[in-house]
Formats: structure tokens, sequence, C-alpha cells
């Protein structure tokens, strides 16, 4: 079944929780503009910090983990060096897929973005990505006592060139006839996108990274400041239910598209949710000691320096960091290591 072949029967009649949830979408995209004209010292942080999540993340779900959050950090900002494993090139090469569709004009939307995509997702390692398969392949679940189960079966090696160039061709006619709500056209074009399975590895990164991307592209630019990949990791296993559920008999033209697009949606929707209540935090009068509290206790290396807290959260002053880590140093939570501008901070392991 390819998915917008015919739209109206598939998804002319809307459920209403996802009418609901859709609402609140757009509501959201709503707020978008006034929080970067309002927030813009917020946005750049959370920015960063979705960066650094989204890849991660994404990478994780597949099983590529990098243990040691400080050195990730540094794969994602380029300051690593040498990559030592296979993980921590899978992991820089995620950052340079999402970063050219963050920071690049990436368009037109075609097979060749997508083959680009493969190649940079692959890019740091030995294997050469861009290309796609050759082989038929089959999305299976192994079980710890070696069963195997088939999940779903992708479209044949021979015919993927042509499925993907007529998905994006539909998915663009689509969005530019605006008879759909455009949430829904990315979630079917995502779905879609995975059964094609147009790859021996990556499928599902390369489809995460162009999530963010076409929802962007469709003004929903929530994903800039909330990791859709983290809400998906967080909630893997119903990611992974919705999906196989709305492919089963995709290629009798009979699939169900509703559990995988009602998934899509309210994690959408969360992420507005989690970015409006950060928003409606930072305009508190204690927010930005909260965000220093925060940042020092959860996210920073184990030893830092004031300086990492002032990069990890612009917007704050000098005096507002040195106020809370006062703060904290008092209820014992963090101790001081030398003095001046080679002064460290050491956070304190809590019982």
């Amino acid at each position: 079944m390819r998915s917008f072949a015919d739209l109206d029967r598939l998804i002319g009649q809307v459920p209403a929780h996802i009418v609901i949830r859709l609402r609140d979408i757009d509501t959201g995209r709503g707020s978008e503009a006034l929080y970067r004209h309002q927030l813009p010292a917020l946005l750049t942080e959370l920015a960063a910090r979705a960066r650094v999540e989204s890849i991660t993340a994404s990478s994780a779900i597949e099983g590529v983990i990098v243990p040691d959050p400080q050195r990730a950090r540094r794969i994602i900002n380029g300051e690593a060096g040498v990559l030592r494993t296979r993980s921590e090139q899978e992991l820089a090469g995620y950052r340079k897929a999402l970063d050219y569709l963050f920071q690049e004009d990436w368009h037109p939307l075609n097979v060749g973005l997508v083959l680009h995509l493969h190649r940079l997702l692959w890019s740091e390692t030995a294997l050469e990505g861009g290309h796609l398969k050759v082989d038929d392949n089959l999305v299976v679940d192994r079980s710890p006592d070696g069963t195997v189960t088939v999940r779903f079966k992708p479209v044949p090696a021979s015919k993927t060139e042509a499925y993907l160039a007529d998905l994006l061709d539909r998915y663009r006619t689509a969005q530019a006839s605006a008879r759909h709500h455009p949430v829904l056209l990315v979630g079917l074009a995502v779905l879609d996108l995975l059964v094609i399975h147009p790859f021996a590895d990556g499928n599902g990164r390369v489809a995460r990274a162009l999530t963010n991307a076409l929802l962007i592209d469709a003004g929903y630019e929530v994903c800039r400041w909330v990791s859709l990949e983290q809400l998906i990791a967080d909630t893997a296993d119903q990611y992974y239910e919705t999906l196989l559920r709305s492919t089963h008999d995709w290629h009798q033209d009979s699939a169900d598209p509703w559990p995988w697009l009602g998934y899509f949606v309210g994690t959408l929707a969360s992420a507005y949710d989690t970015f409006a209540r950060k928003a409606a935090a930072d305009r508190s009068g204690n927010n930005k000691q909260e965000r220093v509290r925060t940042f020092v206790l959860k996210h920073a290396a184990a030893v830092f320096k004031l300086a990492d807290v002032r990069t990890a959260l612009p917007g704050i002053s000098d005096q507002t960091i040195r106020l809370v880590l006062d703060q904290l140093k008092s209820e014992g939570k963090v101790a001081p290591e030398g003095t001046g501008r080679a002064a460290r901070w050491r956070r304190i392991p809590q019982d």
C-alpha cells in the first residue's frame, strides 16, 4: 500500500482524540514566534540541549551508546579528537546528518537527499553509506533464546528506488494541496519510509532525522527546542508497537494508519506541552536560579568550572551562577577546588 495514493479514504475521517491533539499542536505552533521574540536566551539553551539529546537518544534506540556522557558531549561538539569505537563513529555520523538538516538548506526533498543523509550517517565509519539496499531485508525481533520473529516485510530491493521516489513525490504534492493536516502527512511519510526500509542498516535514524526536517518545513519547529528523539526513546515500546500495528497488511492496501499516527501526533503534542512549560517557567522570578541548580546537579560534569555553566546556560549572569553555587555549597552538594580563574567545583555524591 502507498499511503498517499488515496488520502481521502485513508485519513479523511480523523478520530476525535487525534483531532484534539492536533488542535493542541496548532496552538503550540502559534506560540513559537512569541517565544522566539521574548525568550531568545532560553531558546538558545533549549536548542543546545535538544541537539545533544536528539543525537544520543536516536542512536541509543539502535543500540549505539557512548557510556560516558561527557565523552558523548565532546563528540557531539566536535571536540573528541580520534573516535575510538564504532559507537562513537556512528554518534558522530548522526550528528552530521542532523546538523545538515538543521543548519543547511537541504531542499529539494528527493531520493538524493535521503541518500545523502545515509551517507552522512556512516561517514565516520569504515562503511560506505548512501546506497540503497541490494538485497531484500526483513525487520525482525530476536528473543534471548535466539528465536527470530518477523515484524514486517519491507519493500523488495528491486522496487525500493521506485517506491521511495513515488513516496516523496506524492508527499510533496499532498503538502502543497493543503487538503489534509500537515502533521498527519509527515507521520504517513515516516511510516511509508520505514516500510520501504531503503537501506541495509540505518533506516530508523534516517527516518527520525528526516522527521525533524519535514516538521520544520511544514511550520512546526518545536523539535528545535524539545528533542522528539528523546521522547521516542522514553516511549520506545509504544513506538515500535504502533509502527508494527500500522504496517500490518501495508502491502495489501488495508493497513490501519491510526495506531502510528495517534502515537506520532501524541508525541509531537507532548513536545509542545514541554515547550510551553519551560517557557512559562522561564518567566518566573526564580527560574534562572533553578535552571542553574538543575544543570549543576544533573547535567554538569562531576568537576566543572563556572565557565562551563555559563556556556550551557547563556543569558544567565555570573552573579546568579555564583549565588546558586554558594547555596549548593551551604547545602553540602558542591565544594570548591582552587581559587581565581582556575577555580573548579566538585559535585558531592548524595546518599
